[in-house]
């Protein structure tokens, strides 16, 4: 399936050209709005999916690079809307979260509470005699989880220990390879107990990537800082350069190199997803600079200073 075409914008579309279809398309297709409609109610999958995928860059980056068929052999369905939550996006277009059983049945829980609100909000009515209050849905439950780029790099299985109702329960976690900061891991079903018999809720875990002694994050890309000489930066010279993963490569910094150059090792940052390409590492050259000088020292540059170095 193409996902431009599912929405009916182009592939150079804005995210707000794709947020705007996509919520024009969400209210003609709902299944509250198109009760025992099968074709509806599979359509409207179809532009739920399309929408996890465009609406976040580096799922839509993905796609565009290996096209729809090979992008469904590269991702599953869990990557596919990992990270995507409807009633956030239902927020974002101002609309409220309620009952509606139908979608949570039909999608496995992925939108959250239903939609009977969202519809009513956007018609200006209720949904008539005929309508049935669903049991209310348990609470979601947000914590924070602090990840290495070792994790980042590999990907990992992680138990962890959550305080509910006073009792300790342990939960499995998997971080898929290539998260970035900030993304949220959902956990289907952990979260809080509903009320009145309700399904419970969801588990989020914001993920926080941690400080690392020799490298920092750009994006997919690893930046290293090396120190050389000044006589190094003029004559050039090779340094020795451990990449994450723990492998060493000789590199070669040439005569004239300037502080702050950038030289590169290809393929040797972060994954670009979970089973995206990598980026790449970059060594950084910070020329030094002594802050103290012996009398030789001094008359060195003294001397360079005269040859207008």
């Amino acid at each position: 399936m193409d996902y431009y075409e599912l929405l009916g914008v182009k592939k150079d579309a804005s995210p707000a050209d794709i947020k705007k279809a996509y919520r024009k398309l969400a209210l003609k297709y709902h299944p509250d709005k198109n009760r025992g409609d099968k074709e509806a109610e599979g359509k409207f999958k179809e532009i739920n999916e399309a929408y996890a995928v465009l609406s976040d860059a580096e799922k839509r980056k993905q796609y565009d690079l290996y096209g729809s068929a090979d992008f469904h052999r590269r991702f599953s369905q869990e990557d596919i809307f990992r990270g995507f939550d409807l009633n956030d996006v239902l927020r974002q277009f101002g609309f409220g979260t309620g009952g509606g059983q139908s979608f949570r049945t039909n999608m496995g829980g992925m939108g959250g509470n239903g939609f009977a609100s969202f519809f009513n909000s956007a018609h200006g009515g209720g949904c008539g005699g005929g309508c049935q209050s669903a049991p209310e849905r348990g609470q979601d439950l947000t914590y924070q989880i602090t990840v290495s780029l070792e994790e980042v790099l590999n990907g990992a299985e992680r138990t962890i220990t959550l305080r509910k109702n006073g009792n300790a329960q342990n939960v499995s976690v998997k971080i898929p390879k290539g998260i970035e900061d900030g993304k949220k891991l959902r956990l289907q079903g952990k979260g809080g107990a509903s009320r009145n018999g309700g399904p419970p809720g969801d588990l989020y875990l914001k993920v926080e990537i941690a400080d690392n002694a020799t490298f920092t994050r750009e994006g997919d890309d690893l930046i290293t800082e090396k120190l050389i000489s000044f006589s190094e930066a003029c004559f050039g010279t090779t340094v020795e350069v451990e990449t994450l993963e723990g492998k060493k490569f000789n590199v070669k910094i040439a005569p004239g190199t300037g502080h702050d150059a950038r030289l590169r090792i290809k393929g040797h940052g972060l994954p670009m997803g979970p089973l995206g390409d990598r980026g790449d590492l970059y060594v950084k050259i910070a020329v030094r600079v002594p802050k103290e000088l012996n009398e030789e020292q001094q008359e060195a540059v003294r001397a360079l200073g005269g040859c207008g170095l």
